[in-house]
């Protein structure tokens, strides 16, 4: 250690005399690269407090999406990070550090902006600024993650992750809404997948945080916190987590604090002391996971009432009858069909989202989905050769790393092989939880990603591991400072104009989705009174479709809302705007042939169904479109024919089993309008109520007597709802309503 103090105390002088030049190396001598660096302007602080504040905060409203919120925080800290850490180095001549691993997230980002001239330029442009984040991260870490800075990081992540976990308690045992989200608890992410797969990825650094702790109160804290933590993950029973979360507790951590027991403290630990921890931690989990969760969205989906049920019943779930790998399953194949029809070049970076229905298979629909849920599969599919090319290159080196780590040769390197077992064990669990879902996309987990990348960097640079293909110096001056700053200032007011652009937009086209909901809700949506709220949201979409017209997620939800007034008009250039942004979405295409034909544009709205059968011929959507079309144009024996083929084929939805029951009985084919209807019922229970009393009109048409259908009146309006029976009571006949309404 006194040889590497006077190595470092070296390179601050010649820091501090640039007219010293420094002395070249002998022919055929290892490539020496730049000392640790002595400040870093707090960067590597900055990017701590990043993996703290990411996961631990959210946004209280619906007006900014968790996930914005989260990318703000990120991108902003990281140019933060950056420019602080030039500054500090403004007058330097001394080489900073490069590495081989940088050059992976760089090269998908050139890729990214490559496609952007022949893929979908919006997708590929978010792309590119992705992977160059993430790319500006590892570089930062490579720069200033010094073993004693490691130490700060891990604190952080492990704070952020119990901040997390905390809100996610709250959400679970309370019920209490205090962020917007998806399913439940998400904590301040709006989907709790997305909170499992990030704070499973953070235990290691929380087990290494315990194992270095040299009293006992710091031990039972940790203990205390990291089955607090456990008991989270359980909460959400989901499913890629879970199984992470067993193989780090049951074999990983273990094998790490045993293999790396000479640089940790815990063997030094009185005997009272290593029994207390995992007593303690399992106390936690098991006094925790027994407290009944208050949230009636968890309680409802049958999966357990508390975290120990939860978290057991949904690891048994795990096997090819579950119906959500089910759909992953269908996601993978066309994937497949994907990377097989573009092997090379792939479809373009982001473009997924937007040609995977050219590859489902027939009678297949996916367009809900915007990833592949393998981030694999979706690199490969969407990046082709360079895909293949990052994921080999990056697996060969953490398959190096990996086993420089286990067997340390030298003082220097057993030091840091703790921190190296922490940052490849949560890798692992990242690309665990990566086969079925997509954490990279996610902000916190994504920066997490890279700061392990970039410490590993950090640590080979340290160790001296400068193969010429892995770590080498990258030549440095005052000017490269100036341009740099120059650039990352570029940056900072290109993020400041694209996060205002993006949070207005999504402000806007949040707020016309809700207002759209409180008219439908309103059961009187063409209510004179409503006219200013109308406007409003028309207004609303408007300035947010002008903003940002590729929002796919939220602006076709307004278009839908309004095609339930009736507003046909407004509700298909909504569906337009969306469909010049994903012009291969059959679900969309289909929603805007449909307001084409209501408002008697039949040209068009057969143009659109054209459009749609050449994408996708069989999906349930285009089917039931075909028979929409073909009986508004008079040709009923033609569309009863379609249906009937539909539903032999099993190519069902609700616009079909509906058009079939209605055509059916049109043509008084009794016994098929029933089997159509119950195919929607059973489809669709929403519509249960309604179907009854269909039902109760066609029986008194087939028996020519209203009484043989108040059998049907009574059970349909004893299964509507309090805010559906007023106008279903309506659809009730006169002269049978007083009896209907009689007791029986």
């Amino acid at each position: 250690m006194a040889k590497k103090r006077r190595a470092g105390a070296g390179g601050r002088a010649a820091a501090a005399t640039p007219a010293a030049a420094p002395a070249a190396p002998a022919v055929g001598a290892p490539r020496a690269l730049p000392p640790e660096p002595a400040a870093d302007g707090w960067a590597s602080t900055l990017l701590a407090l990043m993996m703290f504040l990411a996961p631990g905060l959210g946004f209280p409203g619906e007006e900014m999406l968790q996930d914005t919120l989260k990318s703000v925080i990120v991108s902003f800290f990281t140019l933060a990070a950056t420019g602080l850490f030039l500054l500090a180095q403004k007058n330097r001549v001394e080489p900073l550090r490069w590495h081989a691993v940088v050059w992976l997230p760089l090269l998908l980002c050139a890729y990214a902006l490559g496609s952007m001239a022949w893929s979908h330029a919006y997708l590929a442009g978010v792309e590119a600024v992705r992977w160059f984040v993430f790319t500006v991260i590892a570089w930062l870490g490579l720069n200033t993650l010094t073993r004693d800075r490691l130490g700060v990081l891990a604190t952080c992540i492990h704070g952020g992750a119990l901040a997390a976990a905390l809100w996610a308690a709250v959400q679970f045992w309370t019920g209490a809404s205090l962020f917007p989200q998806g399913a439940n608890p998400a904590s301040t992410f709006i989907n709790r997948n997305f909170f499992a797969e990030f704070v499973v990825c953070t235990l290691p650094f929380s087990a290494l945080i315990l194992a270095r702790a040299r009293r006992s109160g710091s031990i039972v804290l940790m203990s205390a916190f990291i089955g607090f933590i456990v008991t989270t993950i359980l909460m959400t029973g989901t499913r890629a987590a879970l199984m992470a979360l067993w193989l780090q507790l049951l074999l990983v951590l273990p094998l790490l604090a045993w293999r790396c027991r000479a640089q940790l403290a815990w063997p030094q630990w009185p005997a009272a002391w290593r029994l207390l921890a995992p007593l303690v931690m399992l106390g936690t989990v098991l006094a925790l996971g027994f407290i009944p969760s208050n949230n009636q969205n968890i309680l409802q989906e049958g999966h357990g009432t508390n975290a120990l049920e939860r978290g057991f019943q949904r690891t048994q779930s795990i096997g090819p009858t579950d119906y959500s790998l089910g759909v992953r399953m269908l996601m993978w194949k066309a994937t497949g069909n994907m990377i097989r029809a573009r092997p090379l070049s792939g479809v373009g970076a982001g473009a997924w989202e937007n040609d995977v229905p050219l590859y489902q298979a027939e009678g297949s629909q996916l367009e809900t989905d915007y990833y592949v849920h393998n981030e694999f599969l979706q690199l490969v599919a969407e990046y082709g050769l360079v895909g293949w090319a990052f994921l080999l290159l990056l697996f060969a080196y953490l398959l190096q790393a990996a086993w420089r780590s286990w067997n340390p040769r030298t003082a220097e390197a057993a030091a840091d092989q703790p921190w190296r077992g922490a940052l490849l064990c949560s890798l692992l669990a990242l690309f665990l939880v990566s086969n079925i879902g997509f954490p990279w996309r996610m902000a916190a987990t994504g920066a997490l990603f890279a700061l392990c990348l970039g410490g590993l960097a950090a640590s080979d640079a340290r160790l001296g591991f400068t193969a010429r293909w892995l770590a080498w110096p990258l030549r440095w001056s005052p000017m490269a400072s100036r341009v740099a700053l120059a650039a990352t200032a570029a940056c900072l007011v290109l993020a400041v104009v694209i996060t205002q652009r993006a949070t207005e937009a999504e402000r806007k086209l949040v707020t016309a989705v809700r207002l759209a909901l409180s008219v439908t809700a309103s059961g009187n949506p063409r209510d004179p009174r409503l006219e200013p709220t109308r406007s409003e949201i028309l207004r609303l979409v408007r300035e947010g479709i002008a903003l940002n017209p590729h929002y796919r997620k939220i602006t076709p939800m307004v278009g839908d809302e309004l095609a339930r007034w009736g507003d046909w008009e407004n509700a298909t250039w909504i569906w337009e705007s969306v469909i010049g942004s994903r012009p291969n979405i059959v679900a969309i295409i289909g929603n805007a042939a449909r307001g084409h034909s209501n408002m008697g544009r039949h040209e068009q709205a057969q143009a659109l169904l054209e459009r749609a059968q050449r994408i996708q011929p069989n999906a349930p959507t285009v089917r039931s479109l075909e028979v929409l079309l073909l009986a508004r144009s008079g040709q009923e024996a033609r569309a009863l024919a379609a249906a009937k083929a539909a539903m032999a084929a099993d190519i069902v939805d609700y616009d079909l089993a509906n058009a079939l029951f209605v055509l059916s009985w049109r043509a008084k084919d009794y016994a098929l309008a029933r089997q159509a209807m119950a195919r929607r019922i059973a489809g669709w229970p929403a519509s249960n109520a309604e179907g009854l009393l269909q039902l109760g009109r066609m029986t008194a048409e087939e028996h020519n007597d209203p009484a043989q259908a108040i059998d049907y009146y009574r059970r349909g309006l004893a299964a509507a709802s309090p805010a559906q029976r007023q106008a279903l009571v309506q659809l009730v006949p006169q002269d049978v309503r007083a009896q209907v309404l009689a007791q029986p």
